[in-house]
């Protein structure tokens, strides 16, 4: 258990030490991806090579962030996120020093280790610096500091490089890292845990193993196809190890994760939903700009300018969302999140190639307007479900649930939709989806979406299902 009082006074000196964090991986993620056809041209090198800057830093993230979470919560916190801080302001430094794609990659690497320590550990440490009443608010903060970030890094990404080489969208983190860390040290509470832990060192093996063969085999499987041998050995590992996890922690004292939490309902909820609403935002992302380049004709510029519709309407809905939460409870305001999400993408599920403008901005309004609503009151039940002594790893399970989110939702949607585009074809184009004829890229989308939006059917009978048991004990 913690074992000093947490002085509340400091809490938003906090927020702006952890919000510098979150700002900064965000808009590092979304400055790189732009910056990747540079990469090929600048580094002599193919977009097979290229893309393992973006996988790299990924599945360093994924593999490692449960391991550091459970970390932080037998050392403290504060000691690792000041670590993460200088690690990742190192890395970003030497990726802008590289001179090669391979050395590239490797500064890559410690630069995610170092994100990982930020960020599998911001939720947790704002949970733990602000009063319960003002959690849901708190953390909707968080929310818009990810939105900005999102918004911005293409922005910035684009600016840089206009003007300057590449190395400078890692270059312009050293300022913001070497402030962020004055500001971690200065202000995080260097708050002691209960002494006489032990790491699950088993437990760490198997579950970072696992999820590094399911993030390759997913990742890889939309290049070589699911069926092949590869793709198989290594989806197969994955249960192979995840089960070996799961027998580790049930026989462990001290396990890398309780998975007693799991019978907490709020927790098991909040989790499931996450996920799946993470699974699909990636399908969105992955797929709307196909359908506004290819269907719409829209240019690049443009683009952008729709695309950024969801993340600004989620940025100012996130914190009065989480304050209301604080409030009413997150219930139900999670449920109307869901709904407004299932509306979103029924809409884009009805979306052809005569579809307005206008019809999509307010497709995307619903999507940013549910996202927005549902994110922060969720996430915050998660937190507040976690024991003082397992915040650390949990902040760390609800950030691997919004990777892992991503990959899968970017691997099977994707597939989805190369799926559905083949059925109204003979054979597939030389282009794949992306070449083939408007009429069979629709129906492409439209399958998907309708597929989406049965995610989103699931996850409101999830939530729905939580809250009638919920209410039948509280009768009781």
């Amino acid at each position: 258990m913690v074992q000093q009082e947490i002085d509340y006074s400091r809490k938003w000196k906090v927020m702006i030490a952890v919000g510098m964090g979150i700002f900064l991986g965000t808009i590092d993620v979304s400055i790189v991806n732009i910056a990747l056809p540079t990469f090929v041209h600048d580094l002599n090198t193919s977009f097979n090579v290229v893309q393992w800057v973006l996988l790299a830093y990924s599945l360093t993230i994924s593999t490692l962030s449960v391991s550091l979470g459970r970390l932080a919560d037998m050392i403290g916190k504060k000691p690792i996120y000041v670590t993460g801080f200088i690690v990742f302001t190192t890395g970003s430094v030497l990726c802008g020093l590289s001179p090669t794609i391979y050395l590239l990659i490797a500064s890559r690497v410690i630069q995610a280790l170092g994100a990982a320590m930020v960020f599998s550990l911001g939720l947790g440490i704002i949970t733990e610096s602000f009063p319960r009443e003002e959690r849901g608010r708190a953390l909707g903060i968080s929310g818009t500091l990810v939105s900005i970030g999102i918004i911005a890094g293409p922005t910035v990404g684009g600016m840089i490089l206009s003007v300057a080489s590449w190395h400078w969208i890692f270059f312009v983190n050293l300022p913001i890292g070497i402030l962020g860390t004055y500001m971690a040290i200065r202000n995080i509470p260097a708050l002691k845990p209960a002494g006489g832990q032990k790491f699950d060192i088993w437990g760490a093996v198997t579950l970072g193993s696992g999820l590094f063969m399911l993030l390759m085999g997913m990742t890889w499987g939309q290049e070589r196809g699911f069926d092949s041998l590869p793709i198989i050995l290594l989806l197969a590992g994955f249960f192979v190890m995840f089960t070996i996890f799961i027998v580790i922690e049930k026989r462990e004292e001290q396990p890398m994760v309780d998975l007693a939490m799991f019978k907490n309902s709020e927790f098991a909820t909040g989790l499931i939903n996450g996920l799946l609403t993470f699974i699909a935002i990636a399908g969105l992302s992955l797929l709307l700009p196909f359908y506004l380049e290819n269907v719409i004709g829209l240019a690049p510029f443009f683009m952008g300018l729709v695309m950024a519709v969801d993340p600004v309407l989620m940025g100012f809905v996130a914190p009065v969302s989480g304050w209301l939460s604080d409030r009413m409870g997150s219930r139900i305001i999670t449920m109307v999140g869901l709904s407004m999400l299932l509306v979103a993408y029924i809409l884009m599920a009805t979306l052809n190639e005569k579809s307005s403008l206008l019809m999509i901005i307010v497709s995307l309004l619903f999507l940013g307007l549910g996202m927005g609503i549902f994110q922060s009151p969720n996430n915050s039940t998660i937190m507040g479900a976690a024991a003082k002594d397992r915040l650390g790893v949990v902040s760390s399970i609800l950030a691997l649930s919004r990777s892992l989110g991503q990959v899968l939702g970017g691997a099977i949607l994707g597939s989805l939709w190369a799926v559905h585009v083949l059925a109204k074809l003979s054979e597939m184009p030389e282009g794949g989806a992306a070449g083939a004829p408007i009429s069979a890229q629709v129906a492409g989308f439209q399958g998907t979406y309708w597929i989406i939006s049965g995610l989103m059917v699931v996850a409101l009978g999830v939530a729905a299902w939580d809250y009638l048991k919920n209410k039948s004990l509280k009768e009781e």
